[in-house]
């Protein structure tokens, strides 16, 4: 059975670095089988985030074929594949479009990562498009059966990783990050 990812729009008040406050939507992707898992779901996953209210305001169903997570890489990018077959009927050439979300740091990561997936793929594929997602979170479905766990672990662990900032060769530790208590 494939799955079926579910982008769900979430408003809630949010707190800048100013420490003034705003209304904000952001979208985010669950994977369901039906809109009212997608809903239940959202709410159970942004009860963790959100400690005051918030409200979803739109569900539908995401045209991805696969989700990606790359390691630390904090920002996901839409790429658009096209895999291309020959029709021996007509005579003509073919292209079937998917997308994919890949997590990345950038436009050249995420093609490089795009590139990195579709390797072992045994037909002709190009690259049209690649642009930032607005999705801010992923939230996979894993049944808890003993070998999703793993991939659950390994999932969290590679979307959570930070990437790593580097000046003159050196190492850097993330300074923008600040701790509240």
């Amino acid at each position: 059975m494939s799955t079926i990812w579910y982008e769900c729009k979430v408003k809630y008040r949010k707190t800048d670095e100013t420490g003034s406050q705003k209304v904000t939507t952001e979208p985010y992707l669950v994977d369901a089988l039906s809109y009212t898992e997608a809903e239940s779901r959202i709410n159970e996953e942004m009860a963790a985030y959100i400690s005051e209210e918030f409200k979803i305001t739109n569900i539908k169903v995401a045209n991805y074929a696969e989700i990606h997570p790359f390691e630390n890489a904090d920002r996901w990018f839409k790429s658009k594949v096209s895999l291309l077959a020959y029709d021996e009927e007509s005579g003509k050439e073919r292209k079937s479009n998917m997308y994919i979300l890949v997590q990345a740091n950038d436009v050249k990561e995420a093609y490089d990562n795009t590139i990195t997936i579709m390797k072992n793929t045994m037909g002709d594929y190009t690259i049209p498009a690649i642009s930032e997602s607005p999705i801010m979170d992923v939230f996979p479905y894993f049944s808890g059966e003993e070998g999703e766990m793993e991939q659950l672990e390994r999932f969290n662990a590679l979307k959570a990783s930070k990437p790593e900032l580097t000046v003159a060769g050196e190492t850097v530790e993330d300074f923008l990050e600040v701790e509240t208590e």
